[in-house]
């Protein structure tokens, strides 16, 4: 979706994800290598705008980038709101969850944005993978862009 809107769009694996080496860090290591992509990518492409975008764990991650990196936007799907300790965020910030989600339930993700009186988009019967609904996720993600 961020290639068809014109980012440059990187989609790495995380420590000793597929053939990633090292082990998991619980997201202390992830986020560094997180700012250290950001900053090769820039290297090779020029100070470009970043957009920020992650799913479950991968969201927690992208929270946390967001905090110590100038962006344009974020985008988290099925927030691991119960598994680690999110960040608030930015109320520009699109969040979208299952109502389903059996791995992080929405009452969940509403407790968390309920405070920052953070909107969440909700996809009715959703479960945590959007299994056959990435190509809503895609046009949601569109909408958020103004397309």
């Amino acid at each position: 979706c961020f290639a068809k809107l014109g980012y440059w769009a990187l989609c790495p694996n995380f420590r000793g994800v597929g053939a990633s080496s090292g082990c998991h860090d619980e997201g202390k290591g992830e986020v560094e290598d997180m700012l250290t992509l950001a900053t090769y990518a820039q290297t090779q492409v020029g100070e470009l705008p970043i957009a920020l975008a992650g799913f479950s764990f991968g969201a927690y991650i992208q929270a946390q980038v967001s905090l110590r990196l100038a962006h344009q936007g974020l985008v988290l799907v099925g927030p691991a709101v119960t598994r680690f300790p999110m960040p608030n965020v930015g109320a520009d910030t699109l969040v979208i969850h299952g109502e389903a989600d059996d791995v992080v339930p929405l009452v969940d993700v509403m407790n968390w944005a309920r405070p920052q009186e953070l909107p969440v988009t909700v996809f009715p019967a959703a479960g945590h993978f959007f299994h056959g609904r990435l190509h809503q996720l895609q046009a949601v993600v569109r909408r958020y862009w103004g397309l």
